[in-house]
């Protein structure tokens, strides 16, 4: 019974309309989030509160790194009467299916500058009520009419799928205070300038959307609200952070830094133009925001870039191939043939002509004759190119000091600030009639993912 109801709802989902190609989504690590009163009914209000979620400089390959979190609280007892009460914070999380969620690690209380102990309680997890998990409780006194300035810290794991990580911060927990919260300033710190290329601002990665109305400011996003009711039905929703890993973008700034110190160097606009290219690429689809387009064209002029200076290695030429085959296939999709498709045809057929046995040649060219049925049809000695008329014109060498011209990084024009709409921007896709294209891509890409991890 439980098969049966796999392959209905895998059938339902191809049924159905979606304005959204959203990946599956994976175990989510414990969010951060607010203080929850330990009673039903204060006068204790947060006044005011600032969260910082400082990224750490991971640079582990495929890493989803981790955060530094601190998060200082202004509380204010609006009442006649003194309190004393135990102060929850959630220390767990359910993942959806793991029975023992992970602990929030190194978690420090102070109360007015003053470290506290904290002891472990149960209480039901915030997004689901059963069964409890595990929350840190401890003991605060608010005097009437005074504040009392409370900072927690603690570590905070990434959530998802490289190359793309996410972070939350629950402001729900908060809504059992007195009235609303005055002020929240919410800031994101990356450990290199902070843009709306590896911040995602309004595409949905799967298992995260980088919520609305953030600012770039040097390394950092910030959000500010101000006298909200927090939660999913207030003013304010819960936080999320959706970013690319920095094990994934400090390629990006290191192979940046080398072609400007060595623009002669044909295999460092190479390793650039695959470091754009598999931030680009999401788990399934592509970024389909203002950046990520712009991320696009870096890899293409980049790998231009590349062919110029090295224009006999056939590796290279299928990397092009392989980002050229893997846009077009997804645009094929609503627009039926696009230029890339026809250009990523003659670039595999420049490296099969220049290696026709190197493996990684030959598995990229059976990747894009899977991906586009008749575009090139195996012959007795490799592939016929159907698509194309024209016979290929193998570009020239270049001497070892030339200097191909444009040798420019993109430069980026984009607004820093978050469109206040929150609704991802996507193709329509997963009727019925998109099925047999969908299990298409299912059968391609095992090979895209081994693909990516070579030096093409």
């Amino acid at each position: 019974m439980k098969r049966i109801s796999i392959v209905l709802l895998v059938c339902a989902m191809f049924a159905l309309p979606s304005a959204v190609r959203a990946d599956i989504a994976p175990p989510i690590n414990p969010p951060g989030s607010n203080l929850q009163p330990g009673t039903d009914v204060t006068q204790v209000r947060m006044a005011a509160e600032t969260v910082l979620i400082d990224v750490k400089n991971d640079t582990t390959p495929d890493s989803l790194g981790s955060a530094a979190v601190t998060a200082d609280f202004t509380m204010h007892n609006l009442g006649t009467q003194d309190e004393s009460m135990a102060v929850r914070f959630p220390i767990s999380a359910h993942n959806g299916s793991d029975p023992d969620p992970e602990l929030i690690t190194d978690l420090v209380v102070k109360v007015n500058g003053k470290p506290v102990p904290t002891r472990q309680a149960s209480y039901p997890e915030p997004r689901y009520p059963n069964p409890d998990v595990p929350w840190a409780e401890f003991q605060v006194g608010f005097p009437a009419g005074q504040d009392v300035e409370i900072e927690v810290t603690y570590g905070l794991k990434g959530s998802g799928y490289p190359p793309y990580t996410a972070y939350y911060y629950f402001l729900e927990t908060g809504a059992g205070w007195k009235d609303t919260i005055g002020s929240a300033d919410i800031i994101l710190r990356l450990p290199y300038p902070a843009s709306l290329q590896n911040i995602i601002p309004d595409t949905q990665i799967g298992w995260a959307l980088t919520t609305p109305g953030g600012v770039v400011q040097g390394n950092e996003m910030r959000w500010h609200f101000e006298d909200f009711e927090p939660g999913p039905n207030g003013a304010v929703d819960n936080m999320e952070f959706a970013l690319v890993s920095p094990s994934a973008w400090q390629p990006v700034l290191k192979e940046r830094a080398n072609v400007t110190a060595t623009p002669n160097d044909g295999e460092a606009w190479g390793r650039l133009a695959k470091a754009y290219k598999a931030i680009f690429f999401l788990h399934k689809y592509y970024r389909t925001d203002a950046s990520g387009e712009e991320l696009y064209r870096s890899s293409v002029e980049a790998y231009e870039n590349c062919l110029k200076l090295l224009p006999r290695d056939a590796q290279w030429h299928a990397g092009f191939a392989d980002l050229l085959a893997t846009r077009s296939y997804w645009d094929r999709s609503a627009n039926g043939s696009t230029p890339d498709t026809y250009r990523a045809l003659d670039e595999i057929r420049t490296a099969l002509q220049l290696a026709p046995k190197d493996a990684k040649v030959l598995q990229i060219a059976q990747q894009i004759s899977d991906l586009f049925p008749g575009a090139m049809p195996t012959n007795v000695t490799g592939y016929d190119f159907a698509w194309l008329t024209e016979t290929p014109t193998l570009p020239p060498s270049l001497p070892e000091t030339a200097t191909p011209a444009p040798l420019q990084l993109a430069t980026s024009s984009l607004q820093t600030a978050i469109p206040s709409s929150n609704k991802p921007v996507s193709p329509t896709c997963g009727s019925v009639a998109l099925a047999p294209l969908a299990i298409g891509f299912f059968a391609a890409r095992k090979r895209f993912r081994v693909l990516r991890r070579t030096k093409n």
